[in-house]
């Protein structure tokens, strides 16, 4: 157990809180994350790893919902370019603008030039944040991106959206993260078996999912932020909802880097759905599909990974088709989508990603259903005032509780890295400079990283070939990050399970001495247990 958890453990029974969040994905962490900075008391427990069910199996965009204009929701994507553009302002070094480079076939439901008028009102509506679309012939887009199959190509467009340079769940962890540094006591594998409402409190009984450890945990008011689980929760806790979830399962596909562009390439596949080739680093994410299931846990099959694949040969010229050899790694997960009452379809045109939290006052309950990640500075701002609403007191309800350190910080970072040459250190395989990524996933705890570099030159070392991970960043994940499981660090607070394969990944020489950093004496029995689950999957 890591020490912070067990600490954390440890003081989840001492104290009644304000408020105890279940659920770690991205609704959880900026509850936590702008509750905690509020000076509101909050615990937060998740059954599993911090994002590690939906909150680290998305498109890694945060886009402005365009797709919702043919369903004519003018209200959401006009709601959603906002929160678009905020996200972008508030983490500029994270959320960056892409360019989609989409193509239109013969035969689609509209001609291209209909659908770029869509994207000219996308663009007002985003309230020209970001560059201006501009439409090309299939002629342009073979001279721009020779990889496009336009044999059957009516036209196309480029517009701009947004992307997250990290992996989602390294995003959503940082909310954790900053959650725990105002005073959040949170810990992952830790699972809600029953709670009651005791007088003015709720009484919470959880497991520790490593130890099996019961503990109980009091709190003023619940908020159910389990994503696909809510309603399961719910059964649990004894609480009706005005809304429910019907699933939506999505999956993608990550193989070697098929195009030098940093554009992500757009089509419309089989089903009608958009389709995307998403620039990752070194590599290159495929996606998604849309297949209504009825829970939660599922899987990538024959006929999701066959879909993929079929439609990437059919719209690029490969030098040859990508076969189930190419896949590195593959993304599933289900889409919660709030609908009013039981029952109903994830049409992906009828059904948006939008989201809802219903209240019980009396019992100081909350309930927050669907969402993503485009949208969640306002979830966060709006748990805060339901909070308040239960007359929880928010000694500094207007602190800021998001975005990157400020200038001065950000100034005094890159002066040190640029004395010390910090980036002359950046591996041959890494996809950025170093000062660059230190400052994007660490905020100001990356100088202190500086100093432990300058102090011992071994921790600017790579452990993991084309990890993009250095020893030092090992060291602070072991420190600060709650890893708990060798592929909580693997697959979440980094994506090195997703860029590189399991076999380079496990004979890889500095493996053992990651695992020896992140778990001391634990080392070999965490990297066995690693190695077990690889063979179940």
């Amino acid at each position: 157990m890591t020490n912070l958890r067990k600490s954390n453990i440890a003081k989840l029974p001492q104290n009644v809180f304000d408020v105890l969040i279940v659920g770690g994905g991205i609704n959880g962490a900026v509850s936590a994350a702008a509750l905690a900075a509020k000076g509101v008391k909050v615990a937060l427990i998740d059954k599993g790893d911090f994002a590690g069910f939906t909150s680290s199996n998305s498109s890694n965009l945060a886009w402005g919902g365009i797709k919702y204009l043919e369903s004519h929701e003018y209200a959401l994507v006009n709601k959603l370019c906002k929160s678009r553009n905020h996200l972008m302002r508030s983490y500029p070094s994270t959320v960056k603008e892409i360019r989609f480079f989409t193509s239109i076939q013969n035969g689609f439901r509209f001609p291209p030039w209909f659908v770029f008028m869509g994207t000219i009102l996308y663009w007002i509506m985003g309230r020209f944040f970001t560059r201006m679309p501009t439409y090309m012939s299939a002629k342009k887009i073979k001279a721009m991106e020779p990889l496009v199959d336009t044999t059957n190509t009516a036209g196309g467009f480029e517009y701009s959206d947004c992307y997250l340079y990290d992996n989602d769940a390294r995003f959503v962890f940082n909310f954790i993260r900053s959650s725990m540094s105002y005073g959040c006591i949170a810990a992952n594998y830790v699972s809600l078996t029953a709670a009651t409402r005791e007088g003015d409190n709720w009484l919470a009984q959880a497991k520790d999912e490593i130890s099996g450890e019961t503990i109980q945990i009091r709190s003023k008011a619940m908020i159910n932020a389990t994503g696909p689980f809510v309603d399961q929760v719910n059964q649990i806790n004894h609480q009706q909802t005005e809304h429910h979830h019907v699933f939506s399962k999505g999956i993608h596909l990550i193989v070697d880097r098929i195009t030098q562009s940093n554009k992500v390439l757009t089509f419309f596949a089989d089903d009608g759905r958009l389709f995307f080739i998403i620039p990752m680093g070194p590599k290159t994410c495929i996606g998604t599909t849309d297949t209504q299931v009825d829970q939660p846990y599922t899987q990538v099959t024959d006929a999701d990974r066959d879909f993929i694949l079929s439609n990437v040969n059919k719209l690029l010229a490969l030098d040859k088709p990508l076969t189930k050899e190419d896949v590195i790694a593959q993304r599933c997960g289900v889409r919660p989508l709030a609908i009013k009452g039981q029952g109903g379809k994830a049409d992906w045109v009828q059904l948006s990603r939008k989201h809802a939290i219903d209240v019980d006052h009396d019992s100081k309950y909350m309930s927050i259903f669907g969402g993503k990640l485009t949208d969640c500075l306002n979830v966060g701002d709006e748990v805060a005032e339901f909070v308040a609403s239960f007359g929880i007191d928010l000694p500094f309800k207007n602190h800021k509780w998001y975005g990157e350190p400020n200038d001065f910080i950000k100034r005094e970072f890159y002066h040190r890295a640029k004395l010390m040459n910090l980036d002359e250190l950046t591996p041959a395989s890494s996809s950025e400079p170093l000062t660059q990524r230190f400052w994007r996933r660490y905020g100001r705890n990356a100088i202190n990283m500086l100093e432990k570099i300058r102090e011992n030159p071994q921790m600017g070392e790579l452990l993991i070939k084309n990890s993009e991970y250095l020893r030092v960043e090992i060291e602070h994940a072991a420190d600060r990050e709650m890893v708990t499981k060798l592929e909580d660090f693997l697959r979440r607070r980094a994506k090195i399970s997703l860029v590189v394969r399991k076999q380079d990944i496990l004979n890889a020489p500095g493996l053992r001495e990651a695992c020896d950093i992140l778990f001391g004496d634990e080392a070999e029995a965490k990297l066995q247990e690693y190695i077990a689950s690889l063979d179940n999957t």
